[in-house]
């Protein structure tokens, strides 16, 4: 098993995918165990669920953020038997990628099973913004289309801050993915990282 946490639009599906790739694992987000509310932009293939709109447009950063950490602690008991059951198959078994940021540190922290790791990937606000301006359209969009955007990134910022303050509390391992990395080198430095760990989410440089 390797998990990839991480705030929105940091990468991790790309990267977990690589990673699955080049292990020969099975890949899955755990965004497919549970939708939450999701990205308030249109793209030219999807136009933004009113239910989505509705609840970024209706909610304070605050009622966001409680909203989104409600739904990770309801999604966690699915979660961590997954990872039980797949780290405890027979060694011949297919092994697993799983990312989402619904793998919280001090949850995964916790966990004592065989032949895991765990990494987080993050990187600064400002990269974050600017992936989702420019997936959003951000320019050319009307006033309420960025208004959604702005509460989308402002709930994002505010995961970001609790959840590097939990990963460094806990002396886990985190990489910054906002360097101009290649998701193929992003994916080395996760096996890097992963294959130095002595328990789950710490190597031994921690």
């Amino acid at each position: 098993m390797v998990l990839i946490g991480g705030t929105s639009n940091v990468g991790k599906s790309t990267v977990a995918q690589v990673v699955a790739e080049k292990l020969g694992f099975e890949y899955l987000s755990t965004d497919g165990l549970a939708r939450h509310p999701g990205r308030p932009w249109r793209t030219p293939e999807r136009e933004v669920p009113a239910h989505v709109a509705e609840h970024y447009g209706s909610l304070t950063v605050d009622e966001l953020i409680t909203s989104v950490l409600s739904h990770y602690d309801r999604l966690w008991p699915r979660i961590e038997e997954l990872i039980t059951s797949r780290a405890t198959e027979d060694r011949d078994s297919t092994g697993l990628v799983l990312e989402g940021s619904a793998l919280w540190p001090a949850r995964v922290a916790r966990l004592r099973v065989p032949r895991t790791a765990a990494v987080w990937l993050t990187t600064d606000d400002s990269v974050v913004r600017a992936r989702v301006h420019a997936a959003g359209r951000y320019e050319a969009a009307t006033d309420d289309e960025r208004a959604l955007m702005d509460k989308f990134l402002a709930r994002t910022e505010r995961y970001r801050v609790l959840m590097l303050d939990a990963i460094d509390r806990l002396s886990l391992d985190r990489i910054d993915a906002g360097r101009g990395q290649s998701a193929a080198e992003l994916a080395d430095t996760v096996l890097a990282t992963t294959n130095a760990q002595l328990t789950v989410g710490r190597s031994s440089r921690t």
